[in-house]
C-alpha cells in the first residue's frame, strides 16, 4: 500500500494511538503528493504525474535523516485535468472538487494537531488550486503553515540534460518525463511508440507564450495531436535515474527547510 514512500515514513500505517502520543506535532510535516490520471501520448501510461511524485518522494524520505519527522499521505491521484479530457482514458476532476479535497484533507491533518502540510503537486494544469486552498487554509486557522509547492520546482539538474530546444518548449510526456519514468517504472514506458511534437511557434514579435509569464489558455488538442508536447524519442533510463537522484536531493532540502520553518509575526504593537 505504501509504493515507493518507506512504511516508517507512512501515514496511514500509524495508529491513532500514534499520533495522540507523537511529541512536537507543530513541527511534523506531514506531505500530500498530488498527481493526475491523464493522457501522456502513446508511449507514457496514465500514470505518471502519480508516479513521479511519490517516486521522487519516496526516494526524498529514504534519505532523509532519521530524526526529522515527516510523513507521506497517500497519493492523491485525481487531479484537475480538462486540458487533456479530449484524449480518452484522461479522468479529471473540478477546479472545485478538487479544492474542496485539499481543504477537507487539511482540516483533518490541521483537527489531529499537525500545523504544517505540503502540498506536493506533479501536475502541471493545478499549481494554482493548491495556492488557492493553501492559502485558504492559512486564513481559516492562522497557525497552520501549508506549502503550496510544485514537485519540480526544487533545485535539480534536469534541464542540463536536456537539448535548448527541449528545455525551452518540452512541457509534456517529452523527454524529462520519460526519463524518469524509465527510472521509476521501466515496464509502463512504451519507447517504441514514442513521438517528438512541439507546438506551434509563436510569432516572434509577440509577447505571448503557451506557458510563461504571458500565457495563452490552451488545451491540448489545440497544440499537438499525439498528446506529446516535446521531444520523447531521445528519453534514456541513465537520465531518468540522474534526474531522480537530483530532484529527490532538492526534496530533502525543501523538507529540512519546511521543519526548522517557524511561523513569523508582524509585531502589531
Amino acid at each position: 500500500m505504501h509504493s515507493f514512500i518507506p512504511p516508517e515514513r507512512f501515514f496511514p500505517y500509524l495508529t491513532w494511538t500514534d499520533i495522540q502520543a507523537m511529541p512536537d506535532k507543530e513541527n511534523v510535516v506531514i506531505i500530500q503528493p498530488v498527481g493526475a490520471i491523464e493522457q501522456h501520448g502513446p508511449h507514457l501510461p496514465l500514470i505518471v504525474d502519480a508516479a513521479i511524485g511519490v517516486g521522487v518522494l519516496g526516494k526524498a524520505m529514504e534519505k532523509l535523516d532519521a530524526s526529522i519527522p515527516a510523513y507521506a499521505l497517500p497519493n492523491l491521484y485525481y487531479g484537475k485535468s480538462n486540458e487533456h479530457w479530449h484524449f480518452p482514458g484522461t479522468i479529471t476532476l473540478s477546479t472545485a472538487t478538487l479544492t474542496a479535497i485539499i481543504m477537507e484533507v487539511g482540516e483533518s491533518i490541521y483537527r489531529a494537531g499537525f500545523r504544517k502540510l505540503v502540498l506536493m503537486n506533479s501536475h502541471g494544469g493545478q499549481p494554482q488550486v493548491m495556492q488557492m486552498a493553501a492559502r485558504d487554509l492559512h486564513v481559516k486557522y492562522d497557525d497552520f503553515l501549508v506549502f503550496p509547492l510544485f514537485t519540480w520546482r526544487v533545485p535539480h539538474i534536469t534541464k542540463d540534460l536536456l537539448t535548448p530546444k527541449e528545455a525551452a518548449l518540452g512541457m509534456h510526456a517529452g523527454d524529462a518525463e520519460t526519463s524518469i519514468m524509465l527510472s521509476i517504472l521501466p515496464e509502463q514506458v512504451k519507447l517504441e511508440k514514442a513521438v517528438a511534437e512541439y507546438p506551434p511557434e509563436q510569432s516572434e514579435s509577440s509577447l505571448l507564450s503557451w506557458e510563461g509569464k504571458l500565457p495563452v489558455a490552451w488545451v491540448t488538442r489545440d497544440i499537438s495531436k499525439s498528446g506529446v508536447i516535446g521531444d520523447a524519442t531521445t528519453a534514456t533510463k541513465e537520465k531518468g535515474d540522474r534526474i531522480l537522484e537530483s530532484v529527490s536531493n532538492g526534496w530533502v532540502q525543501v523538507i529540512q527547510d519546511i521543519y526548522a520553518y517557524r511561523q513569523s509575526k508582524v509585531d502589531e504593537g
